[in-house]
């Protein structure tokens, strides 16, 4: 099943530029598998997503369809077909 995975401009240089990633991942579709999908082409991503256990960076959001993921499933959110996955890394700086 295919998702659209959006790419923040901090994290482009991961994904040869692209803004955007489509990722075809085996049902039962899930966050954490397209997860997975996305780390097999584009390793360098997943440790800016991941820790070495495969849970979700606290400083990371994930969004599915523009609903927090954290409220939902976390890496078990299941995905409906098309679904979009937006990445946003949270920014500091003073």
């Amino acid at each position: 099943m295919k998702v659209t995975v959006l790419i923040p401009g901090v994290l482009r240089a991961a994904t040869d530029g692209a803004s955007h990633v489509d990722v075809d991942v085996p049902e039962p579709a899930t966050l954490g598998g397209a997860l997975d999908v996305l780390a097999d082409t584009y390793p360098g991503l997943d440790r800016r997503l991941r820790d070495e256990r495969a849970t979700l960076r606290r400083y990371v959001n994930f969004y599915v369809n523009g609903e927090e993921c954290r409220r939902l499933s976390g890496p078990a959110t299941p995905l409906p077909a098309g679904a979009e996955i937006q990445i946003l890394p949270s920014v500091a700086g003073g």
